[in-house]
């Protein structure tokens, strides 16, 4: 007897692409599985420890890096040149404009008591300009800039730097 076979007439279908919800379900419901598993496995390993309450730890009264920084006379320079500034007004081209507008340097040397401290804050001051901007010095930088905010920026940064270091 002679078996004959037949060759399909079609071709095998091949599934449906899934869409990205169905496709979500699945990695859902995976998921689900995995967690579950998990679970019960971690249930069964700790299922010989004691069920004795974890010691809750006292907070830190201080913090761990010491007390903090003590301002000194160049951190309240910048803290006064801000006060300055947000009194007299901010001005630029000049030291001092004829309503009593400052820019950032007339404002430290305004708040400074000597030329010498003067000085020091406005190196500082050009520290920080440069960390962000690109200036040669802080009166070409004053000029520069269009509003009085970039220079609050930078006067509160500097004290900010003062503060932390103690000077």
């Amino acid at each position: 007897m002679t078996t004959t076979v037949h060759a399909p007439t079609s071709q095998p279908t091949a599934a449906p692409e899934l869409d990205l919800d169905t496709r979500l379900a699945l990695a859902d419901a995976a998921m689900n599985v995995r967690l579950d598993h998990a679970q019960l496995t971690f249930a069964v390993n700790t299922a010989h420890l004691p069920d004795t309450p974890v010691k809750q730890l006292a907070p830190r009264t201080a913090p761990p890096y010491g007390p903090a920084p003590v301002a000194g006379a160049l951190a309240s320079i910048f803290l006064d040149a801000l006060r300055i500034i947000d009194t007299r007004g901010w001005t630029r081209s000049t030291l001092r404009d004829n309503n009593g507008a400052v820019c950032a340097y007339g404002a430290l040397r305004a708040a400074a008591t000597s030329r010498h401290q003067a000085d020091d804050a406005c190196v500082l001051l050009l520290d920080v300009i440069q960390q962000r901007y690109q200036a040669d010095t802080v009166p070409s930088w004053n000029d520069g800039q269009t509003s009085v905010e970039p220079i609050r920026w930078a006067l509160a940064t500097a004290h900010n730097h003062a503060a932390t270091r103690g000077i």
